[in-house]
C-alpha cells in the first residue's frame, strides 16, 4: 500500500494517460471501422478490395511493428505529432480493423430481403446502411464490441515505449526509487482492472438496452 500513498500522483497521471488513450482511440477506432465496414459490403468493388486490404493488413501486423511505423515512418514525410497523436493513430487504425469485422459479421446477420425493401424505396446504398442494416446488426455487436474495446485498453501499454504517459510505464520511475516491484505492478494492474471493468459493465448496459429495445 505504501508505494501507492507514497505515489499517487504518479499512478494518477498513468491512469489519466491511460484512460484518455482508450477513450480517444475508441473514437478514431470507431469511426474508422464503420467507415471501413461500409467498404467491405459496398457494391464498389475497388472500395470492398481497399476494405479487404485494410482489415488484413492491419489484423495480421503486430501492434508494436505498427507503433514503429507510425512513430518512425510518418517524420520522415515532414509529419511531425506530439507522441501521444502518434499512439492514437496507432491504436485506432489497429482496433478498426477488429471493430470493422465485428460490424460485418453484424450486416451479415440482416436478412437481404431488409436491405433489397430499402432500395425497392429509392434509398441509397449509403441510406440504406445507415438507417437500415447498421440499427438493427447493432443489437448482435455489442458484447464483441466490448472485447474489441476491453482488449483496445489493454494494448494502450504499449505505447510507454514511445515516450507516452500512460499507466504501465509508472514502474520505471518507481523501480528507480527502489520500491518493490510486485507491488508496483499489482496497483497498476488494479488501475487497469478499473478501465476494463467499466468499459465491460458500459457495454453489459447496452447489450440489456439493445435486447429489450427488440
Amino acid at each position: 500500500m505504501k508505494v501507492l500513498t507514497d505515489n499517487f500522483s504518479t499512478y494518477w497521471h498513468g491512469f489519466l494517460g491511460t484512460l484518455w488513450l482508450t477513450l480517444i482511440s475508441a473514437v478514431l477506432a470507431l469511426a474508422l471501422g464503420v467507415l471501413i465496414a461500409g467498404f467491405r459490403v459496398s457494391p464498389v468493388r475497388p472500395l470492398r478490395i481497399f476494405g479487404t486490404g485494410w482489415v488484413t493488413v492491419l489484423r495480421n501486423t503486430p501492434l508494436t511493428l505498427l507503433f514503429f511505423v507510425v512513430v518512425l515512418g510518418l517524420p520522415r514525410f515532414d509529419i511531425t505529432l506530439p507522441f501521444f497523436t502518434f499512439a492514437v493513430l496507432a491504436l485506432g487504425c489497429y482496433t478498426s480493423a477488429f471493430v470493422c469485422e465485428a460490424l460485418r459479421s453484424g450486416i451479415n446477420t440482416v436478412p437481404a430481403g431488409q436491405g433489397e425493401a430499402a432500395r425497392s424505396l429509392g434509398m441509397t446504398f449509403g441510406q440504406t446502411l445507415g438507417a437500415v442494416v447498421l440499427p438493427q446488426a447493432y443489437r448482435s455487436v455489442v458484447a464483441p464490441l466490448g472485447s474489441v474495446m476491453i482488449a483496445l485498453a489493454k494494448n494502450t501499454a504499449i505505447a510507454g515505449s514511445f515516450s507516452v504517459t500512460e499507466l504501465l510505464g509508472v514502474y520505471r520511475p518507481l523501480n528507480e526509487l527502489g520500491y518493490g516491484i510486485v507491488w508496483t505492478f499489482v496497483w497498476i494492474a488494479a488501475g487497469y482492472l478499473v478501465i476494463t471493468l467499466a468499459i465491460s459493465l458500459l457495454f453489459d448496459r447496452l447489450e440489456r438496452r439493445a435486447a429489450v429495445s427488440r
